[in-house]
Parts: C-alpha cells; sequence; structure tokens
C-alpha cells in the first residue's frame, strides 16, 4: 500500500446546459464551490454534496465527453429513505429502494434487481437511483457500518504490505483450510486493520477470529458495490 496520501477531491461531469445544470444542483442544497468563467471558451462551476469529502464540476471547456454519459456517481447515506425523502421534496424523480438477489439464469447464477430494502439489513446492499437534467446517473448507497478496513484514520500512513502478507499467511494457514472464501477474506480485513493500527501478529489474528464469531453472518453476499 502507497504511503503517499492521493485523496480523490473532484469529479467533472459532462453536461450539456451549465446554467440548467447549475440550477439542479443548487436545488439539491448541496454547496456552491465556485463558478468561474475565464473566457466564451471556459467555464467551470464547482459543487459539493452535504457533508462529503468530494466535489463534482462541470462547465465548458473542461471534458470531451458526452453529456450525460456519468453513470454509477454513488453518495453514501446513512439512512437512504431519509435521503429519497429530501430529494423527493426537492422535486428530483428518484427510484424506489432497491436491492439484488442471485437467481437463476442461463449460465448459472445471476444478480437481479429486486425492490425494496436489503431483507438482512445490511450496508453495502440497499440502493436508490435518480439522473441530473442531462441523464448523469447518480446512486445511493446506504451503508450504516463499514467493513473493517474500509476507513482511513488519522494513523494509517501505509500498512507495511510485505511483512503482513507473510504474517497473514502464517496466521490463517489452518483456517483457510476449513473456511469459505468469504470469511477468509473477512479474516484478512479484519487481521490488516488490526496490523496497521499497531497490533502484534497473535493480537491481530485473535481479533480477527473473534470478529468471525461474534459479528460475522454467513448471508450469501453479491459482489460489492462500494
Amino acid at each position: 500500500m502507497s504511503t503517499v496520501s492521493l485523496r480523490l477531491e473532484v469529479v467533472t461531469l459532462p453536461v450539456a446546459d451549465v446554467d440548467r445544470s447549475k440550477e439542479f444542483y443548487e436545488s439539491l442544497g448541496w454547496r456552491l464551490d465556485n463558478d468561474r468563467v475565464v473566457d466564451g471558451a471556459f467555464r467551470t462551476v464547482q459543487f459539493t454534496p452535504p457533508q462529503s469529502p468530494a466535489s463534482i464540476q462541470f462547465g465548458i471547456g473542461l471534458t470531451a465527453a458526452e453529456p450525460g454519459s456519468a453513470a454509477r456517481l454513488m453518495l453514501v447515506v446513512d439512512d437512504i429513505e431519509a435521503a429519497r425523502a429530501d430529494l423527493m421534496n426537492r422535486g428530483v424523480e428518484v427510484s424506489g429502494s432497491y436491492h439484488y438477489e442471485r437467481v437463476p439464469g442461463r449460465s448459472g447464477e445471476i444478480e437481479s434487481r429486486v425492490p425494496g430494502r436489503d431483507p438482512a439489513e445490511r450496508s453495502y446492499f440497499t440502493y436508490a437511483s435518480f439522473s441530473d437534467p442531462d441523464g448523469n446517473g447518480w446512486l445511493l448507497q446506504e451503508i450504516k457500518a463499514r467493513l473493517p478496513g474500509r476507513e482511513w484514520t488519522s494513523g494509517d500512513h501505509g500498512v507495511p504490505a510485505a511483512e503482513v502478507r507473510r504474517d497473514a499467511a502464517l496466521q490463517h494457514d489452518a483456517f483457510e483450510r476449513v473456511a469459505a472464501p468469504r470469511a477468509w477474506l473477512d479474516w484478512y480485513a479484519r487481521y490488516t486493520h488490526e496490523r496497521a493500527h499497531g497490533s502484534t501478529p497473535d493480537e491481530a489474528a485473535l481479533a480477527a477470529y473473534r470478529y468471525l464469531s461474534e459479528e460475522f453472518r454467513p448471508a450469501a453476499q453479491p459482489g460489492n458495490r462500494g
């Protein structure tokens, strides 16, 4: 893992009408950071969603992408129904909440979109969607608790990758032979999280085993979308 901080802060959206897009994102209650015109060939408008560390930009002379071609721009929310209600109160057309289930297909199981919340109420698995006036697609994803290793902390300056991989190989060997692949991935995520925060190999392995026995739910989980 790199020890250099690389923070994604701006995503550029392709739009056809800058003023129309500015009006739309203002109506969402997003913070207007900048509207700068250099000349007739260049203009940049920047908005930041509430509490987001990343922003969006659109304008003139920023991108050659087709207006409306951006897709799956993900907004993480604590409560998807509250987020949907807020958007609808602002006049935005929002889909109902939905999740994915694995169903039989011609070449095996496939993931199918199903109306309603994830039945197990898991983080990462309930969605809703909306689009801006050009058709750029936004996806709401509800996350109430993140998986281990999915958050940076002030002490995360890069895991000593070679050392952690070597230690993990020694610690997990017997466990991996009898555990399902998904359980192994959760064990490894917890192990690396603990090691990154100063635990010894033995302490990290014990914490990973405890995490699986106390918190891991062996429910079928589709591929991660966030």
